[in-house]
């Protein structure tokens, strides 16, 4: 039976009709190099920053080392990272961050893979000195120099969530406590090396562009948006200093001198906290790194916070605040460290501190400077806070050893760090250079 002709025009347009497909939404490359970056945080924080108390206890038990020679090997890995920050920043410039990241995780390997051998104190210092150059070229500096490059008015929000995976990293710290107390730290040690190895070689991958080689906008938004839908932080420049433009303002060194009051009380509670608490308070090894854990519980939650707050308001207030939160943190686990409540309060002031104003630092030098030369800009700066991460735990050891506690030594810390604020205060956004800007080639 023949189909009646109204039928056959219709079936003819199903036929050969054509739905329009949706173009697919391609994701920012900018958010890619935050996920990646974060995730090597990971690493570096887990396997290095937060492991060290860890070590620090299980070497002293071993080998009968000294408070000052533990603490000598972490300060020395600290000021070995900021005697590297200018000669890294004209790396990022001259190789891009793809190639001294790779570079970077080589040498980490090799590091973890030496220190997995000692047996001397001198050997100690050598292989974390080691460590200390792959995790400086393959970290922090590396990854921030790329991301801002990336953002501009969600940059306090990027390098909140890059930063992150530092925070993450004090997490599993309880997870490699368990591993070193049941294939011991020399296994640990090595096996932290291939990992770091394997992971950061692939990532590094993604490192190394721009917005304008992938023809991407900053921010991932149109720059003929309209005004209200590209809010600007205080203080953000469309001039990009240079680095002697940036060393003549003021803003330069009340930023670096408030980031290296801050980081007096970071370092120090990085290397002597896990020593402190099973050293003076009772604690096992294992309560320890659930105090860490809950410490970068809060340094998340801070991160958060100060990652939405950093673009809609004053940077320099909020990294004020947080200073005072590391002061009162610091105080209460010194003189009220046998109670939970106190250690529960230390964890609560000093994470959320440390995580809101830790990426700040990275955005308000953007901000202030602009991301053309901002590696070097940062390098520079890595020579000042260098005294932080070094003279905070050394101060701290020195003085356990000859007073036989930490009380003096936290005490005198917790209050440098809390005059600390005035720093920031200070830090108003520098008044436009004077002179032109250098051009500035850097490899993409």
């Amino acid at each position: 039976m023949r189909a009646p002709a109204t039928e056959s025009p219709v079936l003819v347009d199903r036929a050969t009709s054509v739905e329009p497909v949706p173009e697919r939404r391609r994701i920012f490359h900018g958010w890619k190099v935050v996920g990646a970056g974060s995730v090597v945080q990971v690493l570096h924080s887990g396997l290095i920053m937060q492991a060290f108390g860890a070590y620090a206890v299980l070497l002293e038990r071993q080998f009968g080392w000294s408070k000052t020679i533990i603490s000598a090997a972490y300060s020395f890995n600290r000021a070995e990272s900021g005697l590297l920050g200018p000669i890294q920043g004209w790396l990022l410039m001259r190789f891009g961050s793809r190639r001294v990241m790779e570079v970077g995780a080589l040498i980490l390997c090799a590091g973890f893979l030496f220190f997995s051998q000692i047996s001397s104190p001198i050997g100690f210092i050598a292989a974390f000195a080691v460590i200390a150059i792959g995790a400086g070229l393959s970290g922090f500096l590396t990854v921030t120099t790329e991301t801002v490059k990336w953002f501009e008015r969600k940059r306090a929000r990027a390098l909140s969530l890059t930063m992150m995976g530092f925070a993450v990293g004090g997490l599993i710290a309880p997870g490699v406590v368990w591993f070193m107390n049941t294939f011991g730290w020399r296994t640990t040690a090595a096996t932290s090396g291939v990992v770091a190895l394997v992971v950061i070689l692939p990532l590094a991958r993604l490192f190394g562009h721009s917005p304008t080689s992938l023809r991407q906008p900053v921010d991932d938004i149109d720059p003929d948006a309209e005004p209200d839908l590209r809010p600007r932080a205080e203080g953000v420049s469309d001039r990009h200093f240079t680095v002697s433009e940036a060393l003549r303002t003021r803003a330069f060194w009340m930023l670096a001198f408030g980031h290296t009051s801050a980081l007096l009380v970071v370092g120090s509670v990085m290397a002597h906290l896990s020593l402190y608490l099973t050293s003076e308070q009772g604690f096992s090894l294992q309560q320890t790194s659930y105090v860490v854990a809950g410490l970068t519980a809060f340094q998340l939650i801070g991160m958060l916070t100060g990652g939405v707050l950093g673009d809609r308001m004053s940077k320099r207030l909020l990294c004020s605040l947080a200073m005072v939160g590391h002061m009162c943190g610091l105080l209460l686990i010194t003189f009220f460290g046998g109670a939970w409540l106190a250690v529960a309060a230390f964890v609560v002031l000093h994470g959320m501190g440390w995580g809101i104003r830790g990426p700040l630092m990275g955005a308000l030098r953007a901000d202030y400077f602009g991301s053309t030369a901002f590696g070097q800009i940062m390098g520079i700066s890595s020579l000042i806070l260098m005294f932080g991460m070094v003279g905070g735990p050394l101060l701290a050891g020195v003085l356990a050893d000859v007073t036989g506690s930490y009380r003096l030594g936290f005490t005198v810390l917790a209050l440098l760090a809390g005059a600390g604020m005035l720093f920031f205060a200070l830090a108003s956004p520098p008044p436009e250079p004077r002179t032109e800007p250098a051009v500035v080639n850097a490899d993409d």
